[in-house]
């Protein structure tokens, strides 16, 4: 068979003023008819400036410098602007990341797919209307004829991302490249995602270039890999080759930096890749990955450049101490001190609730019914998909709402009607925040050491400006950052810089509980390794009290002490983390970890895709909140699920909010087992 898609030694550079910036160099991977390639690496290693060199569409300053890129056996490269407008949309399609960027809000989507048809093939607009109708229940959204009357705005993520599938696949295209199409949406959303374009992908015969940073959904989409850093490839194989006989030592960091089954904080800890990815115009002599790898050698890694070289049948890794290393025993990792011991309760919240009242005398039950508590140096998680309270209650506990009824206690203390502008500087800093994205918390203008001053300022903190100076310093010793870094701006930091200037700060005032929101899901694998072990140190150092929110059932379970799951303002299952994450399962719980994306091909996970979306809390269904969606209701006899609020029951500590009978409960098989189990 000829390939679909031959790229040849590309070489891509953007061109600015002073200097020119090669994005992509020797860049070389091939998709056969049929297959799926997936680009994996971390963020500014050239995956989306790969695609964007198929698109042929890298802006005014972006040009291809070097090799060819053959579809179909007809080079891109060289192609006119008329030929490639008659091949973009119609044989090659492309998905972004954010589905509204691809969708016109003022157009209703049926008139959007039928769009596709009626400019690529002539088809009338009757016949493309029929073709977006079929193509709408391909991508298993319910109410058809709903979905395209509605505008973008009134479907959810989900809905809209797989609009945009929908709309790629209206001409049937013989490429589609996915450039992260699923990081902004839910673990249960992703798995419904995935799941749908694996299986559309072999019902039209199409050819994919899948990029991510999840190696997990890698290992769930894709054929073929390639993995990239720095704007090369570095390796590339079968998939299973590569996760199970990986030949470069970039590789192997990155599965040693990622919450893998059996990671363990303590016992098996993950593994940062050390240093920092290096910019385009200071890239290293010989191998860019040497500065950071275990096995650079001084006077051969870094005398000349590597070329790419066999390793085994359609496996190649740019390595060229590839038949010296024991690739079985990598580096160990450096040994924990163990977790912080576990002291008294410092927050409690009992019969929390948060209600939103809106127009029409109708209320938005955020928080419903919460108790909870949280003592001294240890991890609660709060999981759970979009909408479903975690968020709330974060705010709630700040001080940014106030609560509508129960009571929460912050020490000694009731908060739950006490705002943060009245709760004083010593409450404010006994509980702070790190939030999800970095970029936003930093005032651009300030320096990173003016910021950290600013918060002891603010929490009364140093008796003189020297003495404030002194443990700013200190604090980013704490967060393991230079101290030259108290001159520089946020713009001059990386993502995993500015995070830790973020935990800086929420420490400045010897924080004793800290909501962490989303903390790393912004971050590279390797980066979300160093913050979460940073996280680790500086709870065994101060006894802090973590709570961590996150949709990432990995770094929950690597990170955790208990776990709480909560679902449209309720909390469903509570326990240790052993005990949420083996049977016996609350069935939300149960679908969340089969939706888990797990980068080891030793897993075997039973598939649980949620049907619907999560109900409005405008408007929440009778019964049981998950009753709409549970996969295991119809084992409760009656109509029990429909009618009744179940209660929280409790069994050797462990809390579940259902109606399943201990026998149905006892009964379940674990979700996530090892083949050899």
């Amino acid at each position: 068979m000829e390939p679909i898609l031959e790229i040849k030694n590309l070489s891509i550079s953007f061109f600015t003023r002073r200097h020119e910036i090669p994005a992509v160099m020797d860049f070389s991977c091939t998709v056969m008819p049929g297959e799926a390639m997936g680009l994996v690496g971390e963020s500014g290693c050239g995956k989306s400036t790969v695609a964007l060199g198929v698109m042929r569409d890298l802006g005014a300053n972006g040009r291809i410098t070097g090799g060819t890129i053959r579809f179909k056996g007809r080079d891109l490269t060289t192609m006119s602007d008329r030929d490639l407008r008659a091949i973009r949309g119609s044989e090659i399609a492309m998905i972004y990341q954010e589905p509204m960027a691809s969708l016109n809000p003022a157009m209703t989507v049926g008139a959007q797919l039928a769009e596709v048809p009626m400019i690529h093939r002539g088809t009338s607009r009757r016949e493309a209307m029929a073709q977006a109708r079929r193509m709408v229940e391909d991508v298993r959204l319910p109410d058809p004829d709903r979905i395209l009357a509605a505008y973008p705005h009134q479907l959810s993520g989900g809905q809209q991302q797989r609009i945009v599938i929908a709309m790629a696949l209206m001409s049937q295209p013989a490429l589609l490249i996915l450039d992260e199409p699923t990081t902004a949406l839910d673990v249960t959303v992703e798995a419904g995602i995935v799941d749908l374009v694996r299986d559309l992908g072999r019902k039209y015969g199409t050819s994919m270039l899948f990029i991510s940073h999840n190696l997990g959904l890698v290992l769930d989409v894709c054929d073929r890999l390639c993995v990239m850093y720095s704007g090369e490839a570095v390796e590339t194989g079968d998939v299973a080759t590569v996760f199970d006989e990986m030949r470069h030592p970039y590789t192997q960091a990155l599965f040693r930096a990622i919450p893998l089954p059996g990671a363990d904080r303590t016992s098996r800890p993950l593994v940062a890749i050390p240093g920092n990815f290096p910019l385009p115009h200071q890239r290293p002599p010989g191998c860019n990955f040497g500065p950071r790898c275990d096995y650079f050698m001084a006077g051969r890694c870094d005398a000349q450049p590597i070329p790419m070289l066999p390793a085994g049948a359609r496996h190649e890794s740019r390595c060229i101490r590839l038949d010296e290393i024991d690739w079985e025993n990598p580096p160990s990792p450096p040994r924990q001190n163990g977790r912080a011991p576990i002291g008294d309760v410092v927050l409690k919240a009992d019969d929390l609730r948060k209600y939103y009242e809106v127009s029409g005398n109708r209320v938005v039950k955020a928080n419903e019914t919460l108790t909870f508590e949280a003592r001294a140096g240890e991890t609660l998680a709060i999981v759970g998909e979009s909408g479903c309270g975690k968020s709330t209650l974060a705010k709630v506990l700040m001080g940014l709402e106030t609560a509508t009824g129960g009571q929460l206690h912050l020490g000694n203390r009731a908060v739950q009607d006490v705002p943060i502008e009245k709760r004083g500087a010593k409450a404010i800093a006994d509980l702070q925040m790190v939030f999800q994205n970095p970029f936003d918390t930093l005032n651009p203008s300030m320096t990173v050491g003016r910021q950290i001053i600013r918060a002891l300022e603010v929490f009364g903190e140093g008796e003189s400006e020297a003495d404030r100076e002194r443990r700013m310093l200190e604090l980013l010793d704490l967060v393991k950052l230079p101290r030259e870094f108290a001159a520089r701006k946020p713009r001059q930091l990386s993502g995993g810089q500015k995070q830790r200037v973020g935990i800086a700060r929420a420490f400045a005032g010897g924080a004793r509980i800290v909501v962490a929101d989303e903390p790393v899901s912004a971050l590279d694998v390797s980066v979300q390794a160093a913050v979460t072990d940073l996280l680790n140190d500086i709870q065994r150092r101060n006894g802090t009290t973590l709570l961590f929110i996150s949709h990432d059932l990995s770094i929950v379970r690597y990170l955790s002490d208990r776990v709480m799951v909560m679902y449209l303002g309720h909390v469903v299952e509570m326990g240790t983390t052993d005990q949420v994450f083996a049977p016996p399962y609350h069935p939300y719980t149960e679908a969340l970890l089969s939706a888990v994306p797990i980068a080891d091909t030793r897993v075997q996970k039973q598939r649980i895709v949620l049907e619907g979306d999560i109900p409005s809390a405008m408007n929440p269904p009778p019964g049981c909140p998950f009753q709409t969606r549970c996969h295991r209701k119809h084992l409760v006899p009656g109509n029990k699920c429909e009618t009744e609020v179940p209660p929280m029951r409790l069994r050797d500590g462990h809390q579940m909010k259902c109606h399943l009978s201990d026998e149905v409960l006892d009964q379940m098989e674990p979700v996530i087992r090892l083949a050899a189990e």
